[in-house]
């Protein structure tokens, strides 16, 4: 009678050892599962912001070029009025660097005519600053063979704030090496 109370007992263990077995595979293999997808959802974000990110960076660092400070006359009316700007050049390596550094005394020559046909008016606000940036970018790529498209101007009746009106189409690559004008200091007395 020992052995048929003792084989329901084994029976009974092994149905126990079988099912937490098996409850350890499924969660074992949910976890694996888990881990599995979101590593897959990490590498999608990092693989397509890093896609995104190396289009749109260099492969190299870029280089800083500081321009001596300019003085120069505002063209307000009684010319009473004058600035000092000090500029420095964001550009994709030491080359263009050299470059510039070649036409320098060309490039400064244009550089002030543009600041003195400015008035204080327009140096003033951040939008006047933000274009005479842009027109002394293209003065220094003039030289080296490249050009600077123009900004083109938003409609004055759009409101920015509609969704409904198509966006403006993605300007092409820039492969000017000139990559920003930066001011270092902008005094107007």
């Amino acid at each position: 009678m020992s052995d048929n109370t003792a084989a329901p007992a084994k029976s009974k263990k092994l149905i126990i050892i079988l099912a937490v077995l098996a409850l350890v595979l499924v969660a074992g293999g949910a976890a694996a599962w888990m881990m599995l997808s979101q590593r897959h959802a990490a590498e999608d974000e990092e693989g397509g912001g890093r896609a995104v990110a190396q289009a749109g960076t260099p492969k190299t660092p870029p280089t800083f070029l500081p321009m001596d400070n300019m003085v120069v006359n505002l063209a307000d009316p009684g010319g009473d009025r004058f600035a000092q700007v000090g500029i420095t050049l964001e550009l994709a390596d030491g080359k263009t660097a050299d470059q510039v550094k070649a036409y320098m005394p060309t490039i400064r020559s244009g550089v002030l005519l543009l600041l003195s046909q400015r008035t204080t008016d327009e140096l003033l606000t951040r939008e006047g600053k933000e274009k005479l940036a842009v027109d002394i970018r293209r003065e220094v790529s003039r030289p080296l063979g490249y050009s600077v498209p123009k900004p083109r101007k938003r409609s004055a009746s759009r409101d920015p704030l509609d969704e409904d009106v198509e966006e403006e189409p993605r300007p092409r690559a820039d492969t000017n090496p000139v990559r920003q004008v930066l001011f270092s200091s902008f005094i107007i007395q």
